[in-house]
């Protein structure tokens, strides 16, 4: 069904362009050029690749345009005893400071709990907090400026890893944020009188979001005290918000625009308040625009990461190797402040199940304080966490049982038919994990490749290789239920051309092409008679973050009612104006039947225009039936479930602990796709970069609580070396949504992220060859960087 499709919308490099609007000569195609299911190229893809493409930092910068530095605390614990900044006043070029003193409003720019000064007034709390401002004529200036500050400080005790943290927290009597528990069955009595049970831990380090447009934001003041915030963020109402009650003024005062963003994936969910209204302040003190850009180190000691996990897992199994209970406790390492956390954390809870059903499970979770940056939203948003908890637990358990590990998983999966719950209490109605594991394990060759890598190992005394098959289950919705909303506005002009504007954001992932392909498609106009046009705040109000996966769902859908209502208007007009039935107006290719007539669909909206009816709509969406009480940690938090598989294959060096990926097999399940194209670069991206979050981006903090993996010469992203030269990636063909998303097609930003589990999964299992199979690697945490496969290859030879 879905080559079909996609062949009935044409191929991804042969699009010419349409018909342009005012053009005289009218070209009436069979069908339209770039609907839903084309395989388009991204809209800005050639200005990406030629370097065309204007980032906030492109743009020409007005008359007397201020460049702001935001100083950065030096200490992780301390208290500010003085602090001293006539010096900086005074230096060249500087034309303000700005300190907590100057903010008009509230001092905070959290997205929850008010938990996160702009500029601290008592105290620091991590290396690289904002300590104060210098807005100068050049950033070189208010750089230097800031060296001169003079401040004294107390010390106080900080924590930095978990130890550290548990410690604290154990004397203080609470956590940063209060525990949380899911529990389905009694699972504790199970696992006391469990024939065959498995346990042990795993750790996992965060990960930076290495955006190649680092943060930045500029603000413009204008009349009665507005300003205009251009602003490198997901989530433009939360920066309007934000910059408003820091200045005091009703949100109205303030709008946030965004054309594109290079690269967020979450780190510029949240955190962009803090630059947005730091330049807000300075063009409300001085009546100068003012920019404030982050260079690499900086964003990197100043901005959040992916949370850190120490997970402990105790699962038991009947004789068949299928579980009968799972217990896994969760230790999360928030940071100083509160951000996301709770959200995050709940939702690694929400995927400790992965993809297998559980008869009874208890999860617990204890969320901790730490004295470096707040972490904060990242790909996944905790779903990897809690999954990487599940599949180290399988890996171990296959060991223990001496089952072959994709044999053990594909005993306990979700079945197809029926409703298992999860240990939230959701039903999962519509698995289709065992359909796609099984057909990977075909294609990918997996039975006949695993004989392979028994041979190659017993014939290679230093190099082992590893083959591993893993699912992938991940819940699509926001948890936080108010966010699944959005809202669109589009304009249909008297010559037939289409603006589209809506509260979604563009940060590379294609979304603007998709809502674009949504609009076409129900006005059966080709794509290129529809603009696209930046996220503003003073067109969409009340936007949700682009996140959770959820931008095409949300969106799609408000788009497609506001096309919606402007075409029952048409379809209104022409039913009066030549006395036809509903039925006999169809939209067809560029054009309109009406009756046993045809009109190009520009004639038709230019006779609607001169009899007087509305060309302009707004359209809603809020996703239905979804909700979940955390009281009693139970509900439907999500509105449907994505599914996909990877096969992995490894090497590793015994002598050094350097690996490979040798070849990967993904099968994924994007529903009925809106642009496989896209589809399929979110896919190989979210697998690369969930490669490189477990085998090569390591963060490190020393005692002192510096981060010193601060920049690309320390933080080792994963290269185009680092790609398999093997990566054979499949749409699987058989999808379709089951829920009623936008033309049945399923999200794709997070969900393929978990897809590299497999790669961890393989050197596990490469480890256990290099000790003959006599010791499952439990010193084998996240990410397995050669160091770690090297003391995990000793450990096993031990």
């Amino acid at each position: 069904m879905q080559e079909t499709r996609i062949q009935d919308r044409g191929e991804a490099g042969t699009i010419d362009p349409a018909e342009a609007p005012g053009e005289k000569a009218p070209v009436l195609e069979a069908r339209i050029r770039g609907g839903v299911a084309a395989e388009l190229r991204h809209d800005s893809a050639a200005k990406h690749v030629t370097g065309t493409a204007r980032y906030l930092d492109d743009d020409p910068e007005p008359p007397g345009m201020l460049q702001v530095f935001i100083a950065m605390s030096r200490h992780a614990h301390a208290r500010i005893v003085s602090m001293d900044l006539s010096a900086v006043e005074a230096a060249p070029g500087v034309v303000t400071v700005l300190t907590a003193a100057d903010i008009p409003g509230q001092n905070d720019y959290s997205p929850v709990f008010g938990d996160d000064p702009i500029f601290p007034t008592d105290k620091v709390e991590y290396v690289g907090q904002p300590l104060f401002a210098v807005a100068a004529e050049t950033i070189h200036q208010a750089r230097a400026a800031a060296k001169l500050a003079r401040a004294d400080y107390e010390a106080l005790p900080h924590a930095v890893d978990f130890d550290a943290a548990l410690a604290a927290a154990d004397a203080a009597g609470e956590d940063l944020l209060p525990p949380h528990e899911m529990r389905k069955g009694d699972a504790d009595a199970v696992l006391g009188r469990a024939g065959r049970r498995v346990r042990g831990r795993l750790e996992m380090g965060g990960q930076d979001h290495f955006y190649l447009e680092g943060q930045i934001a500029y603000a413009l003041p204008g009349e009665d005290g507005d300003v205009l915030v251009r602003s490198s963020t997901q989530h433009p109402s939360e920066v309007q918000h934000n910059v408003a009650k820091m200045l005091d003024v009703p949100d109205h005062a303030v709008t946030v625009e965004v054309r594109r963003m290079g690269g967020g994936f979450g780190g510029k969910e949240s955190q962009p308040a803090l630059f947005a209204a730091v330049c807000a302040l300075a063009a409300h003190k001085t009546g100068r625009p003012a920019k404030c850009r982050l260079d690499r180190d900086d964003d990197m000691e100043m901005t959040g990461k992916r949370h850190e996990a120490r997970i402990a897992y105790d699962l038991a199994f009947d004789a068949d190797g299928r579980v009968e209970a799972a217990a896994f406790d969760h230790l999360i390492r928030c940071g100083y402040s509160r951000d996301l956390s709770g959200a995050i954390a709940d939702r690694a809870m929400f995927h400790a199940d992965n993809a297998y059903a559980l008869p009874a499970a208890r999860i617990t979770s204890r969320r901790l304080k730490t004295h470096t940056v707040s972490n904060t939203a990242f790909r996944g948003f905790g779903g990897p966490q809690g999954m990487l908890g599940m599949e180290r637990a399988m890996d171990r358990a296959a060991f223990e049982l001496g089952l072959d590990p994709l044999d053990l998983r594909k005993r306990n999966f979700y079945p197809a038919e029926g409703a298992e719950t999860t240990p939230y209490g959701m039903p999962v109605t519509d698995s289709v994990i065992g359909e796609i594991v099984e057909e990977l394990e075909e294609t990918s060759n997996y039975r006949a490749r695993r004989e392979a890598v028994k041979r190659f190992n017993e014939g290679n005394p230093h190099l082992k290789k590893g083959l591993a098959l893993t699912p992938v289950k991940f819940g699509i919705s926001f948890t936080t239920t108010h966010l699944n909303q959005a809202g669109a506005l589009v304009h249909v002009y008297k010559d037939g051309s289409v603006a589209l504007n809506h509260g979604g954001t563009e940060m590379g992932q294609g979304l603007f092409t998709k809502v674009a392909q949504v609009v076409a498609e129900e006005f059966q106009i080709d794509v290129t008679h529809v603009k696209i046009t930046a996220t503003t705040t003073a067109k969409v109000p009340n936007t949700s973050a682009t996140a959770a996966s959820s931008g095409s769902d949300l969106n799609g859908m408000a788009a497609l009612n506001a096309a919606r209502t402007i075409k029952d208007r048409l379809i209104a007009y022409a039913c009066e104006r030549y006395q036809v039935p509903r039925e006999q107006v169809v939209f067809l290719p560029n054009r309109v039947r009406i009756g046993n007539q045809e009109k190009r669909f520009r004639d038709l909206v230019g006779e609607a225009y001169l009899a007087r009816v509305s060309l302009s709509s707004t359209g809603f969406y809020a996703t239905p039936g979804i909700s979940y009480d955390r009281e009693t940690a139970s509900g439907k938090p999500f509105y449907y479930f994505a599914y996909g598989a990877a096969c992995s294959e490894v090497v590793i060096d015994t002598m050094t602990g350097e690996n490979r990926l040798l070849r990967v097999d993904i099968l994924h399940d994007v529903g009925r796709s809106l642009n496989p194209a896209l589809d399929r670069g979110q896919i190989e991206g979210g697998f690369v970069q969930g490669l490189g979050w477990l085998t090569t981006e390591e963060l490190w903090w020393d005692g002192a609580g510096r981060l010193r993996t601060h920049a690309p010469s320390t933080y080792k992203i994963p290269t185009a070396n680092d790609r398999p030269d093997d990566f054979r990636l499949a749409l699987w063909t058989k999808g379709e949504n089951r829920a009623e998303t936008i033309f049945r097609s399923k999200a794709v930003g997070e969900p393929p992220f978990m897809l590299a589990i497999s790669a961890f999964s393989a050197l596990t299992d490469a480890v256990i060859a290099a000790g003959k199979g006599r010791r499952f690697p439990e010193a084998l945490d996240a990410p397995a960087t050669p160091e770690r496969v090297l003391a995990a290859v000793n450990e096993v030879r031990g």
